[in-house]
């Protein structure tokens, strides 16, 4: 397949490097050049995506947010226009239901299939096409996006034939991910005070029963002091308010994803934005006046 990658960060690289492994033709969109660059360098085509969008048959959208995805498909230079009929939207980003639906209506009134298929798994997974993609959409969404999907996913869940399901679903993940990972820095945090080093931690809490993978997946980091982004700080005001958003609209509840939401928004206020997601436990040391592995007092 000829495929384009609109975001080529920590995940969409992974993705389209994937792609790469398993022989299509890829085409990458960024709007660091650096990224494009090194895409080329590791096998992608050195053509321009918008360039050869109409002899596509998918395009895999791996952006931040609605407003970039909405930018990327159907803005003044978007994809959608240009891609040639019985291609396929592949869209991986995390937004709500309502918005996946509206693209699917627009992308199908030209011709174009659409997939609403938000990924899990964490940038590792991303590189070596191991991901869990939650996929609604058409039997003629999945037969044309099918090739694409062996190559990114080790597992892909069929959800419905309609677009919205797949983006419930990743809300759904996300309420439960971001509080599992501001849960955990709560946790080793509290053990910092009770004089359990996290290296300790570590030792005994996944082979007890208040484990989690978020917590086995990113307290190291912690224990480490390790905070390059594989999954930034970021990231979750923005998927835990679309949860919040869509619970709302539901009249529904979410007061442990809401408190979670706080402390994200107060690592990022801290100027830890861009820092990987486990410096939440930042948040939590500075309260104590406790000190983390690596971390100077102070940042």
């Amino acid at each position: 397949m000829k495929v384009g990658v609109f975001g080529l960060g920590s995940m969409g690289f992974g993705m389209a490097s994937s792609l790469v492994q398993a022989g299509h033709e890829v085409f990458g969109a960024d709007v660091n050049p650096e990224a494009v660059k090194r895409l080329r360098g590791a096998g992608g085509s050195e053509s321009d995506l918008n360039a050869a969008a109409g002899e596509l048959d998918a395009v895999v959208v791996v952006v931040l947010n609605s407003a970039q995805t909405e930018e990327v498909l159907f803005g003044k230079d978007g994809v959608v226009s240009k891609l040639s009929p019985g291609a396929v939207v592949i869209m991986c980003v995390t937004v709500a239901p309502d918005y996946a639906r509206r693209a699917a209506e627009r992308s199908s009134e030209r011709g174009i299939h659409f997939l609403d298929a938000p990924i899990s798994g964490g940038s590792v997974k991303a590189a070596n096409g191991k991901l869990s993609i939650m996929a609604s959409g058409t039997s003629e969404a999945f037969s044309c996006a099918r090739p694409a999907l062996d190559a990114l996913a080790e597992t892909v869940f069929e959800l419905g034939d309609a677009a919205g399901v797949g983006s419930a679903m990743k809300t759904v993940n996300q309420m439960l991910a971001g509080t599992h990972i501001a849960a955990m820095a709560e946790a080793i945090t509290f053990g910092i005070t009770q004089g359990i080093d996290p290296e300790t931690f570590l030792k005994v809490i996944p082979q007890c029963a208040g484990t989690s993978w978020m917590l086995e997946n990113r307290a190291p980091h912690v224990a480490s002091g390790d905070y390059a982004p594989h999954s930034a700080v970021d990231i979750w005001p923005k998927d835990l308010g679309i949860v919040l958003d869509v619970a709302r609209a539901s009249k529904f509840a979410a007061p442990l994803t809401a408190a979670a939401l706080q402390q994200f928004v107060a690592a990022s206020g801290m100027g830890l934005g861009r820092e990987d997601d486990a410096a939440v436990a930042k948040v939590y040391a500075r309260n104590a006046g406790i000190e983390l592995p690596g971390v100077k007092p102070g940042s």
